[in-house]
């Protein structure tokens, strides 16, 4: 298993997947120790200088103009997690609640934090020792972060809340006994320290960026198998065209176009004066500038969340080097609200323009091959729903991409006035996500068929083994059958990289 070395500046996004995975174990960085006990030591010499100090001896939000006498410091810390754990919902699956830990690690590993390294020793431990806090994914506004999902991380350090260890869900209390670890007694500031931040949305976020990734390039190979399958020319994709645009997505997506449809024979077969078609349906000719914008969409994503997953976003942030602790609103999500309403939205077009392809494949008056592709048309419907499904999970998109950022409702009794809405960005992206990954799954197949009905003519090499694999695990549709254990084969296909090719 390889090592995750933390240091609050150089984790990348492919990190957070692995540590996500259970392919990495984490360590921390001897430079962020050093960091750690020097923020811990102006936190702790604060506490005797007499005067208030949010977050430390104060309290917080509306109340943080409220003195916290010395004997309750503990126990503040203590009550403002259990207070705060007020999520709802469905916990988090198992590798968004580690990318989640991981990041919070992170965040503490700057030295920005004023937490004790014995308990940032312990938060990494939970990730070696794979105890997982149950964390629900609802009640974040992204205002002071994600205060309710990470409080639900620092229930877990104290012992409270649940876990799931092994796969098993239990206690808090038993899950760090069941590891051999013991829970934390926060001091002055540990509290805060744990639950200020973006981490529920940016793990969320980062986890579905990279699937979006992913798809980007499925897309081209599902548009290639559909292009190869419905006789379409391959001269929209010519570099000149793409160049004489210059966006980078669009030459991107081009360049993997026509490496993905080099050399096909089925192209050769239609060339030349018996071929009377002009011009392809923008769903295929288009390619290049519609999963390019996709790209470039998804890439300006990328850019911001591989700068929040090393950002201190805790408040108030303790700067050892200048013996200054500032109050600050590092915690805003609005940076990354934004950015996953983007990913959202141009992962939402590999999904639509896919959809309208698969029509383009099962409309016999656009397709020239037999209706829906059934072998026996009347008889049997071919993949007639299957489109339908697409269409479905197109259209809930849509509904989906209206942007969580624009929105704001306040909170706090005012004090927190204008809130991100990251977190609900972040669920709606992961969803989005997972559609364009259905749709892309379902013309995949349906493009399969299409290859399979233009023989003995073949396509491109690359497009024949996109072919090969799919027929690994589905066989040609010659009769009709239950289509969704279909689907479901072509998307774990997908998710596991069989198909980026």
């Amino acid at each position: 298993m390889r090592h995750v070395l933390i240091d609050g500046d150089t984790l990348a996004l492919e990190e957070v997947r692995s540590v996500a995975r259970r392919e990495a174990r984490v360590e921390l960085s001897p430079a962020s120790r050093e960091r750690v006990r020097a923020a811990r030591a102006l936190v702790d010499a604060r506490l005797t200088d007499g005067e208030p100090h949010y977050g430390i001896n104060t309290g917080f939000g509306t109340l943080a103009e409220v003195r916290i006498a010395d004997g309750d410091l503990q126990k503040l810390q203590r009550n403002l997690v259990l207070s705060h754990a007020a999520g709802v919902g469905e916990p988090l699956p198992l590798p968004e609640a580690r990318a989640l830990v991981l990041l919070r690690a992170n965040v503490l590993a700057k030295g920005y934090s004023g937490i004790r390294e014995s308990t940032l020793d312990l938060v990494v431990d939970l990730l070696n020792r794979d105890v997982v806090p149950v964390v629900p994914e609802r009640g974040s506004v992204g205002a002071s972060g994600d205060l309710a999902p990470l409080a639900h991380l620092a229930l877990l350090v104290i012992g409270e809340g649940e876990a799931w260890v092994e796969g098993v869900r239990m206690s808090g209390a038993a899950a760090l006994a069941k590891a051999g670890l013991r829970p934390a007694v926060l001091g002055p500031k540990e509290g805060l320290a744990l639950i200020n931040g973006t981490q529920a949305m940016a793990a969320v976020g980062t986890l579905a960026l990279l699937r979006a990734e992913l798809l980007t390039r499925v897309a081209d190979v599902a548009g290639a198998m559909t292009l190869e399958g419905l006789l379409g020319s391959h001269r929209p994709f010519l570099a000149e065209v793409h160049e004489a645009r210059g966006q980078p997505g669009q030459l991107a997506a081009a360049a993997h176009l026509r490496e993905l449809l080099a050399d096909s024979p089925l192209n050769a077969s239609h060339q030349g004066p018996d071929c009377h078609k002009v011009q392809d349906p923008y769903s295929m000719r288009c390619m290049p500038q519609v999963h390019g914008a996709a790209r470039d969409g998804i890439g300006f994503c990328r850019a911001v969340l591989s700068r929040e997953v090393n950002a201190a976003t805790d408040n108030p942030l303790v700067f050892a080097g200048s013996g200054e602790i500032v109050s600050g609103g590092n915690f805003h999500g609005q940076p990354v609200a934004l950015a996953l309403d983007v990913l959202a939205i141009a992962a939402s077009h590999l999904a639509s323009i896919s959809e309208r392809r698969v029509e383009q494949l099962v409309n016999p008056s656009l397709s020239g091959l037999p209706p829906f592709l059934a072998r026996n048309p009347g008889l049997d419907s071919g993949y007639m729903i299957a489109q339908v499904t697409s269409a479905a999970l197109a259209s809930e998109n849509k509904v989906l991409c209206h942007p969580s950022s624009v929105d704001t409702i306040p909170s706090s009794a005012g004090r927190e006035d204008h809130v991100s809405m990251g977190m609900a960005a972040a669920l709606k992206a992961r969803q989005v996500v997972e559609n364009v990954r259905t749709c892309l799954a379902i013309e995949l197949l349906v493009a399969a068929q299409a290859i399979e009905l233009r023989r003995p003519l073949r396509p491109a090499a690359r497009v024949a083994e996109a072919h090969r694999r799919i027929r690994e695990r589905v066989a040609p549709l010659d009769g009709d059958r239950e289509l969704h254990r279909d689907i479901e084969a072509v998307c774990g296909l997908v998710d596991g990289g069989a198909l980026d090719l």
